[in-house]
């Protein structure tokens, strides 16, 4: 019998781990997520948010077990039907694909997380810049491979670092088959990642926007049927619309709150202006090869907060080190107005004209995709059918999306723009 491990983790108590994900987990490639801070310098506004990646991930594995497990024992009859064709041999290996997916979602993260993905190269195929989870399954596939694929505990089940890493893929999710059921576990509005994020980020931060009922979600969770291509999906009973609709508030709070909170937002762009600085104009290398996944690996918040102490980050650097931040001097309504964009931008362009420092920004951000993957309620348990959450939910319906913009100048500068603004006030 496989080894068990126990780590105690602050939101969900002890998170259990077997032999095989404990080596995962001792892989340099999975320890570095101890140097990649959740939340960029969110610590710099709130002080405790100093949490990493490499706990987030297993919360978010403890976070899918649950969610795969009270899927199963409440529909394994509809699952090993004919109409889904499961059996408890292939439940029980895709049980250990989704954890270890779960696991690994995050390995491909950049140095302070999303803060640092202003560096990312284009990708060919899209003639956009890549994302972390491009990065996170190259690395699966790579890296990866041997603790995977020839781990004594994987005799019996054939798991390749393939399978692990079409769960986090975009691009893979039609060769996934059956198993394209979990994919929205790892990666969906439903998710266990947001799941996890929302209440620890809230915990580490001191606040309470993040709370919402995870166990009442978790035993919500039903399987529902698309009319278009008779695939099976995850969906929620009716009884779980509150629920889904606490958590998509959960987020917009978290979000207006905590990660658009205008000193926090002002920090990403020094630390951008820093990673610049320090890449000299240059970017991550794509991640096509081994050499060039180990060398973004290479980069952590560590190693950047290195460059910014040897000056290598310019004044953005200094000014994080000194805590000498760019002050707001103008700030929209979080959802503004065509007219109170255009004043934005005046505002802007004469700031700029007089402080060509002047630093813009953009909050944006949607609580809830109303195009695409929504949340679906299941409304015929015999047929599978299901609904929109946004046809169920007037909350859902009232939420909109979020494009704040706000206007920084340094500290020095300060009473200089308000002279400006003033201005431009009277005109």
């Amino acid at each position: 019998m496989s080894k068990q491990y126990e780590i105690r983790d602050p939101i969900h108590g002890f998170v259990t781990l077997t032999e095989w994900e404990w080596d995962i987990i001792n892989h340099p490639a999975f320890q570095r997520l101890r140097r990649i801070r959740q939340l960029s310098m969110t610590d710099m506004v709130y002080p405790g948010a100093m949490h990493t990646r490499f706990e987030h991930s297993l919360g978010v594995m403890h976070v899918v077990t649950r969610m795969f497990d009270s899927l199963v024992n409440r529909e394994r009859g509809f699952l090993q039907s004919d109409a889904v064709g499961f059996d408890e041999n292939g439940l029980s290996r895709d049980r250990i694909i989704v954890r270890l997916a779960a696991l690994l979602h995050d390995c491909g993260h950049a140095p302070f997380s999303h803060a640092a993905e202003d560096l990312m190269p284009e990708n060919p195929k899209t003639k956009k810049p890549f994302k972390h989870e491009d990065f996170s399954a190259a690395i699966i596939r790579t890296l990866f491979k041997d603790v995977i694929e020839n781990h004594k505990e994987n005799q019996n089940h054939g798991i390749l670092a393939d399978h692990v890493a079409q769960l986090i893929d975009e691009e893979k999710t039609v060769s996934l088959g059956r198993r394209a059921l979990w994919k929205s576990l790892i990666s969906s509005q439903l998710d266990a990642d947001r799941s996890d994020y929302l209440l620890r980020d809230s915990h580490h931060a001191g606040v309470a926007y993040g709370h919402y009922d995870l166990d009442r979600l978790i035993v919500t969770l039903r399987v529902g049927v698309s009319t278009e291509n008779e695939t099976p999906l995850v969906t929620l009973d009716k009884s779980g619309i509150h629920v889904a609709e606490a958590l998509i508030i959960a987020r917009y709070m978290m979000f207006t709150q905590v990660y658009f909170q205008k000193t926090r937002r002002v920090y990403d762009l020094h630390l951008q202006e820093s990673m610049r600085n320090i890449f000299k104009g240059n970017r991550f290398a794509a991640p096509d090869s081994e050499s060039a996944l180990r060398e973004y690996l290479a980069w952590d918040d560590w190693r950047v907060m290195g460059c910014l102490k040897a000056g290598d980050g310019g004044e953005a650097g200094r000014k994080i080190l000194e805590r000498d931040h760019d002050r707001k001097v103008v700030e929209t309504v979080e959802n503004p107005s065509s007219d109170e964009i255009k004043e934005f931008e005046d505002k802007k362009s004469r700031l700029k004209e007089k402080i060509p420092e002047t630093l813009a920004d953009c909050a944006k951000a949607e609580w809830y995709k109303m195009k695409g993957n929504e949340i679906g309620i299941l409304d015929d348990e015999k047929k599978r059918s299901f609904v929109e959450l946004s046809k169920r939910s007037n909350v859902v319906k009232g939420l909109m999306a979020c494009e704040q913009m706000r206007l920084y100048v340094p500290r020095c500068k300060k009473a200089e723009a308000a002279r400006v603004l003033t201005d431009y006030g009277k005109q």
